[in-house]
């Protein structure tokens, strides 16, 4: 049984790719400093998995800590969270995101090194393609940046470049994620933001749930069936589906690989607004506002290459996103965790 470690693996993303790996046999450890996740998730992990969850509490940027974590475990492979991810913020706070992501990038690559465990899934984005009128995304599309998250993501990825290029012995696994949104299927974990939501689904869940009183659409005059933004929505479960197929193609293979993990469909924001309303039983108050700087009309991946590599392929629908976010966000409102 192959052992992985999961840097911010108590997040929103690493908390489901944790219960993904668990349950395709992989024995796995998390990383986290839990700066953006609750106390109370590896018991939550707990509950899903039946199993109990070996947690080391630190920053990935304590190369002290990963050499005790390397010492203590055989690892075999790493897929790595840890970062700062907030797009806005990071206009505000350049030099925080470049230390978090990529001095804690290098730190690990250098203990991974260390141990002699070469194998590692990327945490990437889409941003790292700037603004481009191509659509659906082709995994060849030049990269560029318009934010410091984004220059921290391509300098990941080069970064991580160099490294095969020089030593044959690593392999890599570049995921570039569109948009996630939804909850695992137990309504035990979910995307929950401590701060105002930055992205639409967290956003529209607060207002469905009574804690923001109306959403906010930036514009309505894009060249788009309905003149809203559309975006190439991916449910979690299958974000998680796609790291494991990476680190179990990296482990299996020693070949890397870059892919884009998305749909390769679009949705409205009208058209997500509908199907939570649906969701959650009542039409949701909006209110139509100008467009956002840096807003395009249209971000789709072209998902092709992660199936053709990978075998991976989305396969939750809009409105399971939907149902499982609300589903998560009203069993918070009534405390489902009460024994």
């Amino acid at each position: 049984m192959a052992k992985i470690l999961l840097t911010g693996g108590a997040g929103y993303i690493g908390s489901h790719t944790y219960v993904g790996l668990v349950e395709a046999g992989y024995d796995v450890v998390i990383l986290d400093n839990f700066s953006n996740a609750k106390a109370d998730v590896p018991a939550r992990l707990e509950r899903i998995t039946g199993q109990p969850v070996t947690v080391y509490r630190g920053d990935v940027l304590d190369r002290a800590l990963l050499d005790r974590v390397f010492a203590e475990h055989r690892i075999d492979g790493v897929v790595h969270f840890a970062a700062l991810k907030a797009v806005g913020e990071s206009t505000q706070r350049p030099l925080d995101y470049i230390h978090t992501n990529v001095g804690g990038l290098l730190t690990l690559l250098s203990a991974m090194d260390a141990a002699g465990v070469r194998r590692i899934v990327f945490s990437s984005s889409a941003t790292v393609y700037g603004e481009t009128d191509i659509q659906p995304i082709p995994e060849d599309h030049p990269r560029t940046y318009t934010s410091p998250y984004a220059y921290t993501k391509i300098t990941g990825e080069l970064t991580l470049e160099q490294v095969v290029a020089a030593d044959p012995r690593w392999a890599v696994g570049v995921l570039r994620y569109f948009n996630p949104v939804g909850a695992h299927k137990s309504a035990l974990i979910g995307e929950d933001p401590a701060d105002l939501p930055n992205n639409l689904m967290p956003y529209i869940a607060k207002v469905a749930t009574g804690d923001l009183p109306r959403l906010r659409v930036f514009g309505d005059d894009y060249d788009t069936p309905d003149g809203t933004g559309v975006r190439d929505y991916i449910h979690v479960e299958d974000l998680a589906d796609g790291h494991v197929l990476s680190i179990a193609a990296l482990i299996e293979t020693g070949e890397s690989h870059a892919v884009n993990l998305g749909t390769g469909k679009g949705s409205s924001v009208l058209d997500v607004i509908r199907a939570y309303s649906e969701a959650c039983g009542r039409d949701l108050p909006y209110d139509i506002v100008g467009r956002r700087d840096g807003d395009v009309a249209v971000l789709t991946a072209r998902p092709e290459k992660a199936r053709d590599v990978l075998g991976f392929e989305a396969k939750r629908s809009l409105e399971d996103m939907c149902r499982s976010s609300w589903a998560w966000v009203s069993g918070q409102l009534s405390n489902d965790l009460k024994p």
